[in-house]
This record gives C-alpha cells, structure tokens and sequence, in this order.
C-alpha cells in the first residue's frame, strides 16, 4: 500500500491510503470448537409401513356384557313324524256322568238361592248390576265412615244415577232412617266444587233437595241422603249412619287372592248368584 502526499495549497495537506495488488493464499486454520445446537428442522415425510408383527397373548375375558334386543321368531321347523298309534279308549257311560251333572247343577241352584237369602235378608244388602250396597249402622263422623268402608273392600256410596239413587233411598227408607252418609263433599273448604269418594267430580246427575245447593261453610261441606231421595248439606262432624258399595270383582279378587296381593272381602262372595 502507498501513501500519497497531495497538497493542493499552503493550508491545505491530506495522507490517501491505496490498496496494493493481492497477497498470496494463506494456510487453512484450525478446526474450530462445536458449535451450540441449532433449532429442530421441519419433520420430514413419512417413512414406509413397517412390517406386520407377531399376534400378542391372548388377554382376560372381560365382563358381560347388557342383555341384547329379543330377536325375531325364527322360521317353523318341518313337521316331525306321526307318533305311534294309541291304544282303543274304553267305553262311556254317558248317561250316568249326565246323571250326576244334573244333581251337582241342582244343588248349584239350591246354592245361588241361599246366597241370595244371605245378601237380601240376613245381611240386608242391595245391588245392582256392577255393585252391592251396605247399610252400615254404626253412628261414624264421614272420615271415619270413609275409612270404614275401605277396610271393609269397598268405598261410601256414591249415587252418581237416578237409579242408584232411588234405590239407596229406598234402602234407607225400608230401615226406618232419615238420613245417611253418601261420599260426596266439598273439595276444599274455599271452594263449591263437590267430589265423589273416588275423587271423580260431581257431574250431570245431583238431587239437591229444595233451598240447597253447594254451602261454603265448611261444618256443612258433607252430603246426606234422605228417603225422598233428595240431598241434603250436613256437618261432617256428625256421627250418622252411612252406606257403602262394593263392585262386583268376585273374579278379580279371587285371582288376588290366590296371589296373596289382598285380603277376601265381603263384595268378593256373591258374584253371579
């Protein structure tokens, strides 16, 4: 490299560095010391499947699992061949089994009678054709008649017809009574609206005597019917007589029975007599 003096003027004077001409190539130096790690490069493409390895053990049963679905009937099997021919049956004697039927459906008769001498004389009972009917005279306030009549198997009675209603009236009559419980009350002390003992509202048929009607005063919210038939309001804190009913469910209750869901009760014995 050459330094050039240049001086342009007395005041004036500057040192210019030139490059020289290029050297000759130097020795390759040492290997340097490893470098830090550098970041993770992009994952490169997948590599082929490898190949399929050997089947493991086999592992323990598991538990079972929920019942399935009931399947479709399957296809009836092909008829299988005729049994062997039995042996020849001996001859009926016709006419004294049709003897001895003949006595047992005499003595059936002579049976329905005597439970109709039951039902209608000793035990006083009336009935139509889904239900008897029970004059019980035992002086009860209406809960406590209510309660009776259920453990007895029935509930209080409940005309709900002009005939049913006649008869009960009738029934009351031929006692020599006024008046007895039926299962009508007011559903609430606020309210007019009257319910049977099942509950059911009080619908088309009511046989209000003359001046009643549904109170809203709650000692008179029971019903009482007379002999004429009519209705009448009453406090259900008076121990009166009453009636029950019973539905004609002989079948049903036997069957109950048989199974021991319930007790026998009395609408259970006179069925179809």
């Amino acid at each position: 490299m050459e330094l050039i003096g240049s001086c342009g003027s007395p005041e004036v004077c500057s040192n210019v560095l030139l490059p020289g001409p290029k050297g000759d190539e130097g020795k390759a130096g040492d290997v340097g010391e490893q470098g830090t790690q550098g970041k993770p490069g992009p994952p490169g493409t997948p590599g082929a499947p490898g190949e399929k390895g050997l089947p493991g053990e086999r592992g323990h049963m598991g538990k079972m699992g929920p019942l399935g679905d009931r399947g479709e009937k399957g296809v009836s099997g092909l008829t299988g061949p005729s049994g062997l021919r039995g042996k020849p049956g001996t001859t009926c004697d016709c006419g004294r089994y049709q003897k001895e039927v003949g006595q047992l459906d005499i003595k059936i008769g002579r049976l329905k009678n005597s439970a109709k001498f039951i039902k209608n004389v000793l035990l006083g009972l009336r009935e139509t054709e889904e239900r008897y009917y029970l004059l019980v005279k035992e002086p009860r306030r209406f809960r406590e008649a209510m309660v009776n009549c259920k453990l007895r198997g029935g509930t209080l009675a409940m005309p709900k017809t002009r005939d049913s209603n006649r008869l009960l009236a009738d029934y009351v009559s031929h006692a020599g009574l006024t008046g007895v419980f039926i299962g009508l009350q007011t559903q609430s002390s606020t309210k007019e609206d009257y319910v049977y003992s099942d509950s059911s509202p009080l619908r088309a048929f009511a046989a209000w005597g003359p001046g009643q009607g549904p109170p809203t005063l709650t000692n008179s919210s029971c019903v009482e019917l007379l002999t004429t038939g009519s209705w009448g309001h009453t406090s259900c804190n008076l121990a009166m007589f009453y009636i029950c009913e019973f539905p004609k469910s002989r079948r049903r209750a036997l069957e109950e029975e048989r199974c021991g869901e319930r007790p026998l009760h009395l609408s259970d014995l006179f069925e179809d007599t």
